[in-house]
């Protein structure tokens, strides 16, 4: 039996789980305290099943806490960054492309240091142990709490960051360390990046990881707790200290993950309604499909996975305005205010929702008798179809139209079949699908490396690559023999020597009860 937890930013959901069976549910509005609507919604769902504490085995959790500090450039550590990269690499210093707030809330401590591999692990430069040194050395005097150290082609051979994390360790012993070879992929500048990004977190990872911790108490639950990643799987909560930006997007991927569930569809299309936005992405076996582009996040471009969502400024609390005989809907909205200030709940202020209760199809609120005219009301219903219609097409992938899955208390919006799509389905639990998605979460492992066929031959390097994924799931806590591949992707690099191909490998396996227990 588990509890699957999801933090919007309208909503907090819950689910308790037995098995394969939803056992209930239950949705709270998002507190400026998350942990207190943690503990709110928990709280409920037990009450509601009548469920003994002691029966919880584990809990899983999505959190959106990480996010809204980066974009919010709130709660972040100053970080220094250490680059094994010279001579190549010295046209593009790190933090470069950063916004200048949040270059500011970083700060600006830069080492660039001889080293770096080649892109078949071969050293193109050997370390220079001593500059790195002294870049520990200057980071320990200038108080600097978090380090990022980042080098050429770390993905296919960590070796040199290793050596580094360790030097810099010994040299500045209370600092938090992040290598940007457990973080991101192929590409040093958004690898580093998304390193940076992670060492200014690892503060706030610790915090909230704490104060999960003493709400699950504080409700005397025992069990394990995981979080949700953002490819779909779970990281433990001594993962989640060091490597939090793994969290990003976990929202509507954990959505999507639920619609799946709920629908029994592998591949559709899924739309999250929520309060604010419609997240829109694609299920391929069951996961969201990944980005295959560099993402931006608060301003930063990173190359870690995310998932390939489209977001719309469409919600139910998206508000509505006419003028000069036009409707608009969004991308404006109440947010978490829908409860106290949309028309159907006693407020002042037309929104989305409004306009499904009033024409009938929606209940939510306690006020029917709304005044909306009833041209507002068949315009905005009619722009609310067409936006996500519009959004259903520019994910489409072929000709052939895909099911579409509808989910979030949003979906509610929703009460026409969408042209796009060969069907419409709004599942039962569907309100909070993102819940559901977050206690189903599997254990994942993924390898992303170049290797040269003409040497190690293309079998062989399959081979490889799929079982250093699948040692990875395991070492997270894997069950064995549940371990299974999702994706594998080999992309030629035409311009590099020895029939050099990139290969990445995914995975994921059930998470092993009795190993998270001793954990």
């Amino acid at each position: 039996m588990r509890i699957g937890v999801d933090v919007g930013g309208t909503n907090t959901d819950a689910v308790i789980m037995d098995g394969r069976s939803i056992v209930c549910s239950a949705k709270s509005p998002t507190t400026a305290n998350v942990t207190d609507g943690v503990i709110q919604v928990v709280g409920e769902v037990l009450r509601q099943g009548s469920i003994d504490t002691k029966a919880i085995d584990t809990v899983m959790i999505g959190t959106t806490q990480f996010t809204n500090a980066l974009v919010e450039r709130k709660h972040l550590l100053k970080v220094g960054v250490v680059r094994l990269a010279l001579p190549s690499a010295r046209g593009i210093p790190p933090l470069t492309d950063w916004p200048a707030d949040l270059t500011k809330c970083v700060g600006d401590a830069v080492f660039m240091v001889k080293g770096g591999y080649r892109f078949d692990g071969e050293v193109a430069d050997p370390l220079d142990e001593k500059a790195v040194a002294e870049a520990a050395q200057a980071c320990r005097k200038q108080g600097l709490e978090a380090i990022a150290i980042a080098g050429i082609f770390s993905p296919v051979n960590a070796e040199m960051e290793l050596r580094a994390q360790d030097i810099v360790q010994a040299e500045a012993p209370d600092a938090r360390i992040t290598i940007s070879s457990e973080i991101g992929r192929m590409g040093l500048l958004e690898r580093e990046n998304a390193a940076v990004m992670n060492a200014s977190l690892t503060a706030l990872a610790g915090t909230v990881v704490d104060s999960i911790e003493k709400a699950l108490g504080k409700l005397g639950i025992a069990a394990p707790f995981y979080f949700s990643q953002n490819d779909g799987t779970l990281m433990g909560a001594e993962q989640v200290r060091r490597y939090p930006v793994l969290t990003f997007a976990s929202g509507p991927t954990n959505s999507m993950r639920g619609a799946a569930y709920l629908s029994e569809l592998q591949n559709a299309i899924v739309a999250d309604i929520g309060g604010t936005t419609t997240d829109v992405g694609v299920l391929l076996e069951g996961f969201p499909r990944e980005s295959s582009l560099s993402v931006d996040i608060g301003g930063v471009r990173t190359n870690f996975r995310m998932p390939d969502v489209l977001a719309i400024g469409l919600g139910g609390g998206s508000l509505v305005r006419s003028a000069k005989g036009a409707v608009t809907v969004g991308p404006e909205s109440l947010g978490f205010k829908l409860h106290k200030e949309g028309l159907c709940f006693g407020g002042k202020t037309l929104c989305a929702s409004d306009l499904a209760v009033k024409a009938g199809y929606a209940k939510m609120g306690t006020v029917k008798d709304m005044d909306i005219p009833a041209e507002v009301i068949d315009q905005g219903i009619a722009e609310i179809h067409s936006m996500l219609e519009h959004s259903v097409d520019r994910m489409r992938t072929g000709a052939e139209a895909p099911p579409l899955v509808l989910v979030g208390g949003g979906s509610a919006l929703i009460n026409q079949d969408i042209p796009s799509a060969s069907e419409t389905i709004i599942p039962e639990y569907a309100s909070v699908a993102n819940a559901v998605g977050a206690s189903i979460a599997q254990i994942g492992g993924e390898t992303d490396r170049v290797f040269a066929y003409e040497d190690v031959g293309r079998e062989k390097a399959l081979a490889d690559a799929k079982q250093n994924a699948m040692d990875k799931a395991l070492a997270a806590g894997a069950k064995p023999g549940t371990v299974e591949i999702i994706d594998v992707e080999e992309t030629p690099l035409a311009y590099m020597p020895g029939g050099a191909v990139r290969i990445r490998v995914k995975v994921a396996g059930d998470l092993d009860q009795d190993q998270g227990a001793q954990q």
